[in-house]
C-alpha cells in the first residue's frame, strides 16, 4: 500500500547543503513528530523534481541561492510515511537565514560532532553515506 503514502500527500524534497565543513539545518516551528531539526525541505509541486523543489525550498526557508549538484536517493521516511527525495546541493550566493519565520524557528551550520545534538536518530543512510564522503 506505499502508493496512498505517495498519492495521499506529495512527495518532499531535501536539500543536503554543507559549506565550510558545516551542514545546514533548519528547526521548524512545528515538528513532524520527532522531528524538529531537519534539512530545509518542502513539498514537490506538479511538474516539479526533487532537485527543482530542493533549490526553491531552500531558497524560501533559508534565503539561500542553491544549485542541485546530485539527487542523493529517494525513500518512504519512517516517521511520517512520505516519500523523501535527498539532494546534494551547493551554495551559489546568500547567507542563511531565516527567510519563512512562519515555518521555522532557527536555523543552524551544524559540525559533525554536533549532528547527533540536532538529529539524535540520525541520516538516512544515503545522507548519511554523502556527509562522510564529504566531510571526512
Amino acid at each position: 500500500m506505499s502508493d496512498t503514502v505517495t498519492t495521499e500527500k506529495p512527495a518532499i524534497a531535501a536539500a543536503i547543503i554543507v559549506q565550510d565543513g558545516r551542514l545546514l539545518l533548519v528547526q521548524r516551528r512545528v515538528s513532524e513528530g520527532s522531528l524538529s531539526w531537519q534539512f530545509p525541505a518542502g513539498a514537490v509541486e506538479p511538474g516539479e523534481t526533487f532537485e527543482e523543489a530542493a533549490v526553491r525550498e531552500t531558497a524560501e526557508e533559508a534565503g539561500l541561492t542553491v544549485e542541485a549538484v546530485k539527487l542523493l536517493g529517494e525513500r518512504v521516511h519512517p516517521n511520517t510515511g512520505r516519500l523523501m527525495g535527498y539532494v546534494a546541493c551547493d551554495v551559489v550566493s546568500g547567507n542563511a537565514y531565516v527567510a519563512d519565520a512562519d515555518e521555522l524557528a532557527d536555523i543552524a551550520w551544524v559540525t559533525p560532532d554536533e549532528f547527533t545534538d540536532y538529529v539524535p536518530y540520525g541520516f538516512a543512510p544515503m545522507v548519511q553515506d554523502h556527509l562522510s564522503a564529504v566531510l571526512h
